[in-house]
């Protein structure tokens, strides 16, 4: 949205030739605040039925999983650690459809034209979908961290033995796994193949580099599942943080910068 407008000086100059159009400011508000439109795209994620029960059904999955294991799990493993644990199986799965969903929302539902005519800057409405859903994410397991809590205290050994650095390892697996929907939503702009496309390479990658010999070396270092293993342990060295970068690159960072640049510069219809 142009904060300024064009006007010409039509005052003679020596030579024949008039001056060049000065920029003036335009009065009023400079475009939509960024504020705006991440409140927005964090609300489109919540207010359609697929977000709402995407959200439902993550918590109902952790409920229950929670619930089946103080009922019928071993008594001494369900620690506030274990309950956790758990708790962020169903998670790490769910939570990339989340942001598959956000990235694609504009051209699955045809709201492309009324979300890029209000804000044409689309760079800005791309970071607002990752920082929603990012949000989004920490809610959600803000929640599950509350029910292993509440697990703890009426099922399970009482044991408060979550460290730090597990829980900041967990917090950061789930968001990279965040996004990766979002830069899977991007690359394809389809939900349904974005969302296939995520939950299958991933998996058939792991696959290949443990069944083929050739690839297991090149799978320590760019297998999604094993390099966040070390984050969710808390046991995190040197060595793991470049095989965690390395396979963020790939994974992550160039599916959302080539998907990016599709947004950028995709016709909408």
């Amino acid at each position: 949205m142009s904060t300024t407008s064009l006007g010409t000086d039509t005052t003679p100059v020596v030579g024949g030739r008039a001056a060049a159009p000065t920029p003036t400011p335009l009065a009023g508000q400079p475009g939509v605040p960024f504020s705006r439109t991440y409140r927005a795209e964090l609300r489109k994620m919540v207010d359609t039925r697929s977000g709402r029960w995407m959200v439902i059904v993550m918590a109902a999955a952790a409920a229950l999983i929670l619930a089946g294991f103080v009922i019928w799990g071993p008594a001494e493993d369900a620690s506030f650690r274990g309950l956790l644990g758990l708790a962020t199986l169903p998670l790490a799965m769910l939570l990339p459809i989340i942001g598959v969903m956000a990235a694609t929302a504009e051209w699955s539902q045809r709201t492309g034209l009324v979300t890029f005519v209000l804000e044409p800057r689309r760079g800005r409405v791309v970071l607002a979908k990752a920082l929603g859903a990012l949000s989004l994410a920490v809610v959600v397991l803000a929640a599950a961290v509350a029910a292993s809590a509440l697990a703890n205290v009426t099922g399970g050994t009482g044991e408060w033995d979550m460290t730090a650095a597990i829980a900041g390892g967990t917090v950061l697996a789930l968001l990279v796994y965040v996004l990766q929907g979002v830069a899977f939503g991007l690359l394809f702009l389809n939900t349904p193949v974005a969302i296939v496309s995520v939950l299958v390479l991933p998996t058939v990658w792991s696959i290949a580099t443990t069944a083929i010999t050739s690839l297991q070396d090149v799978g320590r270092w760019l297998n999604l599942d094993t390099v966040t293993g070390p984050l969710f342990e808390g046991e995190m060295a040197g060595q793991d943080w470049a095989r965690l970068a390395t396979s963020a690159a790939v994974w992550v960072l160039l599916p959302l910068a080539i998907g990016t640049w599709r947004v950028l510069h995709r016709e909408v219809k």
